[in-house]
């Protein structure tokens, strides 16, 4: 039998069945974590030892995601109002948990209702921890299955998502279907902030509209998700104290109120705030502003970080956008985190994956996981699709965000 390493946490003992571990820290970790229990000195990359509580035990493989731990709960209502009365939220959730396409009439419903929903959040949505922040998902549906794993399932576990949920993975439709779904049935408990990918232009060239017009024979699918994605809200704010956004800052924000009054409820444009939140990325070798290589929004730097902070009152900047090795980054004393949760990115990087959890105290721990097992089926299936692509069917840049 394989051994596995999975997280014990304050509350309960949840089995990943891959690399896993929770440890509270204050920079960037540089090394592996050892399969024990107690504190653990560690070398940060800015040359400081910090001393880690790091928590991790060997158990055996969980359950596939045919027996999932997903039940519904029988105080919540089983049909939203405003859905047709064909609907059921929580059978929704189970076919696609099982990854089991909805009809297309069913996405738009959904899609419509999600809108409704959406319109009522603020540019910046404030929530209170505990919560689970989740980075880069793009479309790898199993490996978000593991982040349910890992973290639990809802409504049992608050989630925050960071965008990018679509593109490059192979079941882009299921992910952001079963997300959607969520939110309906969880407003209070799911958040879903929009990434750059989250956009017309980006998912007609990096797989999800040639995904949704493989699975559904029309782009009718697509339209519908892209629609929703004009609704999503650009930002979070945690307890007051952290801010939550999908790419980085802007030279046009120095408020969370100017974030407030963006006109969000279109296509991301190329240029100004709202391209700047959801493109931008932080830049160790610079302290201010810098125009960005991607071709959209800017590099920012330490005094721009601490600056931001400091108007705005708060004490962290969590973000995603960025792949991640070892699948997170913490950056500038401690001040910016960027969490990865895509692991072996494009069933080809070889790169772990982390959710970050926050506790009602403001604490932060990053649970590491590797990907999924049935991940290995997907990768003989992409290697097929490419093969069809080099025929001519669609060819898909190269390219990595």
């Amino acid at each position: 039998m394989d051994r596995h390493l999975s997280l014990v946490t304050s509350t309960s003992s949840r089995s990943t069945g891959r690399i896993s571990h929770q440890t509270p820290y204050a920079a960037t970790k540089r090394g592996s974590p050892t399969a024990s229990i107690g504190q653990v000195s560690e070398q940060f990359d800015d040359g400081v030892n910090i001393n880690c509580g790091l928590r991790v035990i060997l158990s055996q493989a969980p359950s596939t995601p045919s027996s999932l731990d997903y039940h519904r709960p029988s105080i919540w209502h089983r049909a939203m109002p405003g859905l047709p009365s064909s609907i059921d939220l929580d059978e929704c959730i189970e076919r696609l948990y099982r990854k089991e396409l909805l009809a297309e009439s069913v996405i738009e419903a959904i899609c419509a209702k999600a809108k409704e929903l959406l319109m009522k959040e603020s540019n910046v949505v404030h929530i209170a921890a505990p919560v689970t922040v989740v980075g880069d998902i793009h479309g790898q549906f199993y490996d978000m299955i593991e982040i349910f794993k890992i973290g639990g399932f809802c409504p049992n576990t608050n989630y925050l998502f960071l965008g990018d949920y679509v593109d490059r993975g192979l079941f882009s439709v299921e992910t952001i279907s079963l997300l959607v779904c969520l939110k309906l049935r969880y407003p209070a408990r799911v958040h879903l902030i929009r990434g750059n990918h989250e956009s017309r232009g980006v998912t007609q060239s990096y797989g999800f509209y040639t995904e949704c017009a493989r699975k559904y024979g029309n782009a009718n699918v697509w339209h519908y998700f892209t629609d929703m994605f004009d609704f999503l809200t650009l930002s979070v704010v945690i307890n007051n104290q952290i801010f939550c956004v999908h790419g980085g800052l802007s030279p046009s924000i120095h408020s969370i109120d100017q974030i407030k009054i963006i006109d969000r409820f279109r296509e991301i444009p190329h240029e100004g705030p709202m391209a700047d939140l959801v493109w931008s990325d932080p830049d160790m070798e610079r302290d201010e502003f810098s125009l960005s290589p991607r071709g959209a929004g800017y590099t920012f730097g330490a005094q721009v970080v601490k600056k931001f902070l400091e108007v705005n009152n708060m004490n962290h900047i969590l973000r995603a956008h960025q792949l991640c090795q070892e699948g997170y980054q913490v950056l500038y004393d401690d001040r910016l985190s960027t969490v990865w949760s895509a692991p072996n990115y494009c069933y080809r990087c070889g790169n772990l994956a982390s959710v970050l959890e926050v506790s009602d105290t403001g604490e932060r721990y990053f649970n590491i996981f590797d990907a999924a097992p049935e991940n290995n089926d997907v990768h003989r299936a992409e290697q097929q699709a490419q093969q069809q692509n080099k025929d001519g069917h669609n060819p898909v840049t190269e390219y990595f965000l």
